[in-house]
């Protein structure tokens, strides 16, 4: 199942834990896109990520994405959205 993953910034991070911490989050972040769950990530215009995930259901989505440096820290969280195939070109073929 793909799921869309947006990051919402909670708090700044404190200027001295943020190198460690970003690393830390750069480090499982591709983690999690060498094992196959993150297929896309990129930054919208406010620098928040937009993830792609392959998830088995939110649930596990979530799992993983509570387990970030940031997320954990309450530095940020995300909004989750389960995508479904786009069905809109059965209209083409109606008789």
């Amino acid at each position: 199942m793909k799921i869309l993953a947006v990051e919402e910034e909670i708090q700044k991070l404190v200027l001295d834990e943020e190198s460690i911490i970003l690393k830390n989050e750069a480090e499982q972040v591709y983690k999690l896109y060498l094992d196959g769950f993150i297929r896309e990530i990129y930054f919208n215009e406010k620098h928040c990520a937009v993830i792609i995930m392959e998830c088995k259901d939110k649930e596990e989505a979530k799992n993983l994405l509570n387990e970030l440096p940031l997320v954990k820290n309450k530095v940020i969280k995300f909004k989750l959205t389960e995508l479904k195939p786009y069905d809109g070109f059965s209209r083409l073929f109606e008789k």
